[in-house]
């Protein structure tokens, strides 16, 4: 008796608490994001703070875009896990994580975001070592004597 009323409990609470999860990537970055909608607009990145995790304006404005274009700033709750690379590869990939979150709770946003360019994964990477050279590019000293 007791496993019926608790399973209720779980499906009206998951009827209340709509939760939308997405992965983004960029460069050796990735993030997995977490959005609740109805929220207060609590911005959490690996347990720590939004403004704390992220110093520098342009990464918080790359970041926050896909919530500024579709007018939800401070309606919804996200949580970020994000791993790998540096903080500008995180940056892209929570940026990108968000805006497909935001499009698997609302379909019709695609435009919105395809139009800024939100929806599209940034394919540039760090170039892989030759062998018989020092780097990526870079050749061996030439002498001429």
């Amino acid at each position: 008796m007791a496993d019926t009323q608790t399973d209720t409990q779980t499906d009206a609470q998951k009827d209340t608490q709509k939760i939308f999860t997405a992965t983004g990537r960029r460069k050796e970055a990735v993030a997995r994001i977490r959005l609740f909608i109805e929220g207060k607009g609590k911005f959490v990145i690996n347990g720590r703070k939004f403004d704390n995790y992220f110093v520098t304006i342009d990464q918080r404005m790359q970041i926050k875009k896909p919530i500024i274009v579709s007018d939800l700033d401070g309606k919804i709750d996200i949580y970020a896990n994000v791993c790998g690379g540096g903080l500008s590869g995180q940056a892209g990939a929570v940026s990108l994580g968000i805006a497909r979150a935001l499009l698997s709770w609302n379909p019709e946003s695609k435009g919105l975001l395809r139009k800024e360019n939100l929806l599209t994964r940034d394919p540039r990477a760090k170039e892989r070592k030759k062998y018989g050279r020092r780097g990526a590019r870079r050749r061996c000293q030439w002498t001429k004597r």
